[in-house]
Parts: C-alpha cells; sequence; structure tokens
C-alpha cells in the first residue's frame, strides 16, 4: 500500500500542440475538485509545435512543500508513441507504478520498446478514440482518462462528473464539443489495456 503522505507524481511526455500540458492542468482541477492538493505544470524548453514537451503532476492528500521537477515519477504518460524511441520515457519511473503509451499495439508490444522496464505497461489508442469521438486527432482527453482509470489518483466516477461539469462551463457554446469529450473520456475508461 502506498504511503498516503507521499505525493502520487505523474510525468507527461508528449509533442507540442498534442494536449499533454492541457492534460496536466485539467488532472490537476479534477484532483484539487476532489480535495487534494495539486501542482500541475509543464517544463518549458525552445517550445514549437511537435518538439518534445514534459509536463509534471503531484497529487496529495497534503500540502506538498517540495516545488521541482519529477525525476522518480509513480506514472508516466506517453501521449505520442514515436517519442519512445526519442526520449529515456522511463526513466526514473517506480517499478511499483505504470506507464500508459498512446498506441494501438498491445502492453506486450511495447514493451519490449521500454528499455527494460519492468513494472506495468497500459495501452491505449488514444487517436482511434479521439477521431471516433471528437472527429479530429485530440489525443489529450483519451490519455487524461487513461491516466485517471490507472493511477487511481482520483475516484472514478467524480472525475467523469467534475470534467462533464468543466467541459460545460469551458464549451457552453458548443454542446457538441461536451458530448464528444465525454464520449472520449468514458471510453477510454473502458479500453485502457493493463499489461
Amino acid at each position: 500500500m502506498k504511503n498516503t503522505n507521499k505525493p502520487v507524481e505523474i510525468r507527461w511526455h508528449g509533442r507540442g500542440g498534442q494536449g499533454a500540458k492541457t492534460a496536466c492542468l485539467l488532472l490537476a482541477d479534477a484532483a484539487f475538485s476532489s480535495g487534494k492538493y495539486v501542482q500541475g505544470f509543464p517544463e518549458y524548453g525552445p517550445e514549437r509545435m511537435g518538439a518534445p514537451i514534459t509536463a509534471y503532476n503531484r497529487i496529495s492528500d497534503e500540502r506538498c512543500p517540495v516545488h521541482s521537477n519529477i525525476y522518480e515519477p509513480d506514472y508516466v504518460v506517453v501521449v505520442d508513441e514515436t517519442l519512445l524511441g526519442a526520449v529515456d520515457v522511463t526513466k526514473g519511473l517506480s517499478q511499483d507504478g505504470a506507464i500508459i503509451v498512446n498506441t494501438s499495439k498491445t502492453p506486450e508490444e511495447v514493451r519490449p520498446l521500454l528499455g527494460g522496464y519492468n513494472g506495468k505497461v497500459c495501452t491505449i489508442d488514444a487517436r482511434r478514440i479521439s477521431e471516433e469521438t471528437l472527429g479530429k486527432n485530440f489525443p489529450n482527453t483519451p490519455m487524461l482518462a487513461a491516466a485517471v482509470k490507472v493511477s487511481g489518483v482520483v475516484e472514478a466516477e467524480k472525475f467523469v462528473s467534475d470534467m462533464e461539469a468543466s467541459f460545460h462551463h469551458k464549451f457552453a457554446h458548443k454542446p457538441q464539443v461536451i458530448t464528444g469529450n465525454m464520449a472520449a473520456l468514458t471510453k477510454s475508461m473502458k479500453e485502457v489495456q493493463v499489461g
């Protein structure tokens, strides 16, 4: 059982324009709505569309005095599978945690690409889900749902209801966006594969 005084730490890897930073901040909002202490922040570098980016979450039941990047995450979320060959996504990742990869491959097919990581490997076809529910490749909403499902950092039903309220607030004049995002969330939570 995890030490509840230790924050759950999540590192996100994506490419500029894919919404990894947005998903990170949405997770922070959802955890805050659940009464948690949160941090959600990107690591800025030479930001450009398609460049690798990193973002971080710390989520805790108590105030967290640490304000650095995350070097030993409990969970890693990879929004773009092409980063598996470009970035050491498992660096520092807890063997007791999990990596969640946006891919059409199974966890067993992804494992050999992870440089000997022996922890839990999870996959979700966020591209297909977002194209089916949103009409375009917006992988951040499915990846956010998969991160919540795998980490359990926020209770699933509360997360879904909080996200629906958030989407109603943000997209009040675009009901089709609300419907699509909610479908993406619920479908992703059902379809994430754990290996």
